[in-house]
């Protein structure tokens, strides 16, 4: 009789409330007061960007402003956000990780996931791993990790977004046999990928819970989303069908060498505008802040990309409106100029007028930048020197360091992005 096969066990460790945290750790004076990690706090402006868990019980949360968050707690210590502090510290526990298994894969500056499939022989079952994963954490940082644990990278995402943030020991099994009576009673917003917007969706088409789109055959679940998306959301239906029985084959991919995913096919940015967007003049300036950011992300992991895409939609939910759309560049690519160029294209080409509230420009089918291949009439190989020379100096002193002049528009949204880090607020 054949061996059954050893089932995945994976995890999402989380670092709770990591900003505030790390400055917790770094300043013990403060270990028994509230503390927030905000904008200005000098000038009492700003947001709050991370509150520690005490700061939580006064009921201040990320989003506050800085004056709503004092007049919750009025004792509250608000310090300012350091980033590459966080950055560090961020290495220091993927590193820390990387003691227990060599199959680490940094979701976000403050999440990871791990597959210890093969560490349990050596350091016990998987409660026992997520424990002293949190020991040695904390020993070495300060930071307190919470665990989900599951079969697939899914369930222990939700296993630590939806249990082990609320539990006192901040560790959660959830096995694929409990996904109905665990999972499935659950409101359709906690399903991983379901925003507030798809779940307004969901709710309207009597689909309340994660149990009824489970349920439901995924044809049915198809022809449902056609009616609101059109006949492109087919693997939309199916991603949110499969996510909520858990169904989720992707394996944890560690960076290589160099800090790059060898299963990472694609890198991209996108952005929900503070309102709505009408001109072209105005799109076009965060078309630009968009193509930099991956451009500046491919350079650091040393990767050229050919295929371009643009994603534009609106924020109208009774009548959506949107398109992603791509096209394939001559050579292949990490230079600024030549991705907007080709996004501005896209754009216009595609674009009906409609008003937009979300933004996203990616740089796909990338390979390794071994050469960046060279064209008469333009120095490519001088403007890549010269984008580098200004990655360095963004890296040393700060993203704002050096921003482009179009960015200084009310259109512009760099100078608040590069208070993020990681999707987070740094």
């Amino acid at each position: 009789m054949a061996a059954k096969p050893t089932e995945r066990v994976v995890m999402l460790a989380d670092a709770q409330s990591f900003y505030a945290s790390v400055e917790k750790a770094a300043r013990p004076e403060y270990r028994d007061r509230p503390l927030a990690v905000a904008g200005d706090p000098e000038r009492r402006s700003g947001i709050i960007l991370a509150a520690c868990p005490l700061a939580k019980r006064f009921g201040v949360k990320t989003g506050d402003t800085l004056g709503e968050a004092f007049g919750k707690c009025p004792h509250l210590v608000a310090v300012r956000p350091r980033m590459h502090t966080y950055l560090r510290v961020s290495a220091v526990i993927a590193e820390t990780l990387g003691a227990f298994t060599d199959l680490v894969e940094p979701y976000s500056v403050d999440e990871y996931f791990l597959d210890v499939t093969g560490s349990t022989p050596l350091f016990g079952p998987p409660e026992t791993i997520a424990r002293l994963i949190q020991d040695k954490v904390e020993l070495s940082t300060g930071v307190r990790m919470r665990i989900g644990i599951g079969p697939t990278k899914v369930l222990a995402k939700m296993a630590a977004d939806l249990w082990a943030k609320q539990n006192e020991s901040g560790i959660f099994t959830l096995p694929a046999e409990n996904v109905a009576t665990l999972l499935w009673p659950r409101p359709i917003g906690d399903l991983f990928g379901v925003g507030a917007r798809m779940e307004h969706r969901f709710v309207r088409m009597g689909l309340a819970t994660i149990g009824d789109v489970a349920r439901l055959p995924l044809e049915e679940l198809k022809k449902r989303l056609r009616l609101s998306f059109g006949h492109k959301s087919d693997a939309r239906a199916e991603y949110y069908w499969k996510t909520a029985h858990g169904i989720d084959p992707g394996p944890v991919v560690p960076p290589d060498e160099n800090g790059a995913f060898f299963g990472r096919k694609s890198i991209g940015r996108q952005i929900t505008l503070p309102r709505d967007y009408r001109r072209l003049r105005d799109i076009r300036v965060v078309l630009l802040e968009l193509s930099d950011e991956v451009c500046r992300s491919c350079r650091s992991e040393g990767r050229l990309g050919r295929i371009v895409a643009v994603g534009a939609w609106s924020g109208d939910f009774d009548r959506p409106q949107g398109f992603f759309r791509q096209t394939t560049l001559a050579d292949a690519t990490c230079l600024t100029d030549e991705v907007y160029a080709a996004a501005c294209r896209l754009f216009e080409r595609h674009w009906t007028g409609f008003a937009v509230r979300r933004l996203a420009v990616t740089l796909a089918d990338l390979s390794d930048a071994g050469h960046l291949q060279l064209a008469f009439f333009a120095d490519r190989d001088r403007r890549l020197r010269l984008e580098q020379a200004t990655d360095d100096i963004r890296y040393r002193f700060g993203a704002t360091a050096l921003i482009r002049a179009s960015s200084l528009l009310a259109a512009g949204q760099a100078r608040k992005r590069s208070t993020r880090i990681g999707g987070h607020p740094a």
